[in-house]
């Protein structure tokens, strides 16, 4: 008899804790859509392949399906027109003080200049062909060249251009000094603030920003890392970390399932807890950590009824993946709403 306790122990715990964390009988709330977060805006592709942080993408552009160049204000009006809900962008704190929106660290990559972005002038930074330098045939032609000059924009411009559009900031650098001017312009012009949806990116300047900014979600590497590991150790439990709180928690699709409670549960703690999800595309050795929900594939990891957050990196063509899911969205037809 005493052997059967033994045994039934574990099996009472086990059950306990598949009870404390199955979504088998918990539901999204019907009543939120799925949201969509535009990477770079309306954006040129390229080939991933053995992608790192510092490679150069524009000289490895797959053959231009469309005409809108990154983190440019008509890719990210074409952005919100197809359905986004947040638009990501990037930004560089200039010697001159201004935010100047733009991805890369240098720009010998992408456009017909030299140098450390943030060491630039916003002056010179405008007078830049930023379409220069993309080429989808090994440089035997470049079919933006002279089509981008003057169009980086600065983080203001980009406000005022598009008043109701919200943004998903992201600091390229680690400078404290930056996150303290993006306050500063924030509570100088409350319209702005009500365009920042959330900032991520350096860790210094992020949490900066968070903590002068009220209410201000924020990310940054070593908080999204201790969120996750953090959240596999103890989220059996319930326990929601700290670095998971009042923040956005970005999840890889491909190790979603690992996630205690995922995807109700996990999505109704989260959200219990202050915090928004978002659903990136799936993780692999040596990615860059910008992979998005971007082809059919992918699409079919989002959780059906999903509420939260989909990172993409090709928001053109969402629309027609949410309309073959059944979400309710920015970018689907008016039918699937109402139904």
């Amino acid at each position: 008899m005493k052997w059967k306790v033994i045994l039934a122990v574990p099996a009472v715990a086990a059950l306990a804790l598949w009870a404390g964390n199955t979504s088998l009988f918990s539901r999204f709330p019907e009543d939120e859509p799925l949201r969509l977060i535009a990477h770079r805006g309306q954006h040129q592709l390229f080939d991933r392949t053995d992608l790192a942080s510092d490679t150069c993408t524009a000289n490895r552009m797959l053959p231009p399906t469309h005409g809108f160049l990154e983190n440019t204000i008509p890719s990210m009006r074409a952005a919100f027109d197809a359905g986004a809900d947040v638009v990501e962008l990037d930004v560089h704190l200039t010697p001159d003080k201004q935010f100047a929106v733009f991805h890369d660290w240098t720009l010998d990559c992408r456009t017909n200049g030299t140098g450390v972005t943030e060491e630039t002038p916003m002056t010179d930074l405008k007078a830049l062909d930023i379409g220069y330098g993309y080429t989808a045939d090994g440089g035997a032609t470049f079919p933006f060249r002279g089509q981008g000059v003057g169009l980086m924009p600065t983080l203001p411009e980009v406000f005022r251009a598009l008043p109701e559009g919200r943004f998903l900031v992201n600091f390229k650098s680690r400078r404290t000094e930056e996150g303290e001017a993006l306050a500063a312009m924030l509570s100088a012009e409350p319209a702005f603030r009500q365009a920042v949806f959330g900032v991520y990116g350096g860790g210094e300047p992020t949490e900066r920003t968070v903590a002068l900014v009220e209410n201000m979600p924020g990310f940054s590497n070593r908080s999204a890392k201790s969120c996750l590991v953090n959240y596999l150790a103890l989220g059996w439990s319930g326990h929601v970390p700290e670095d998971c709180r009042n923040t956005l928690v970005a999840v890889p699709a491909n190790y979603a399932f690992l996630l205690w409670g995922w995807p109700e549960r996990f999505y109704a703690r989260m959200q219990a807890a202050g915090s928004d999800v978002i659903l990136m595309g799936p993780y692999e050795a040596g990615d860059a950590g910008t992979s998005g929900i971007d082809d059919a594939e992918s699409w079919n990891l989002v959780p059906a009824g999903f509420p939260g957050l989909v990172w993409t990196n090709r928001i053109e063509a969402a629309r027609p993946e949410v309309e073959r899911r059944g979400f309710c969205s920015r970018a689907a037809a008016p039918a699937i709403c109402r139904r």
